[in-house]
């Protein structure tokens, strides 16, 4: 038996995703009066993330959900636990640390 060749994805094949949905689960939801676009990731290697709704370590490879307004940039995106993101309405970082406060 040879082994499996990986061909390298050629633009011209029919894709069968419409135009600008190239992430296939990146959807558009409300939030505070404007629109978000969420995207759900399967994690990071090597990286951690705090997540908005609860002020936790999102540690690396943890599935979770990257957010940002709908005309924001790349500065704007934030990491969310999935259950945070799902929550947010009720689930706000309500605490303000101050400079000296421990990030745990």
């Amino acid at each position: 038996m040879s082994p499996r060749r990986n061909r390298p994805y050629r633009a011209d094949k029919l894709d069968p995703r419409p135009e600008g949905d190239r992430h296939g689960l990146e959807r558009t939801e409300s939030w505070q009066g404007e629109e978000w676009v969420m995207r759900p990731v399967a994690g990071s290697v090597g990286k951690t993330y705090r997540c908005p709704g609860c002020d936790q370590e999102i540690p690396p490879g943890v599935g979770h959900v990257v957010a940002w307004p709908e005309y924001g940039g790349v500065d704007d995106r934030r990491h969310w636990h999935r259950a945070c993101w799902n929550a947010r309405d009720r689930r706000s970082a309500k605490l303000q640390r101050s400079r000296n406060a421990p990030r745990h």
